[in-house]
């Protein structure tokens, strides 16, 4: 079995994308003034956390894949 690169890309986005999520929703929201009261945070935590979920659905469509083609394991008998 080879590793697919998409599922640890995936699982460091969202948790990226959690933290930096949270750090907005529930930051100090005086920070904000200096970019016209824009919550760039949250923002770019949703989109890190999209991408992370977009990446661990590929990853995870790709093993079911991979697994369909491999065809039934046989039943191994000693």
């Amino acid at each position: 079995m080879s590793l697919d690169i998409r599922y640890p890309i995936g699982w460091m986005f969202s948790l990226f994308g959690v933290i930096l999520g949270l750090f907005g929703l529930f930051g100090d929201k005086h920070i904000y003034s200096r970019s016209l009261g824009v919550n760039i945070n949250f923002d770019a935590g949703v989109g890190l956390l999209a991408f992370g979920i977009v990446m661990l659905l590929l990853a995870w469509r790709g093993s079911a894949k991979a697994k369909a083609k491999a065809g039934p394991e046989p039943d191994a008998k000693a």
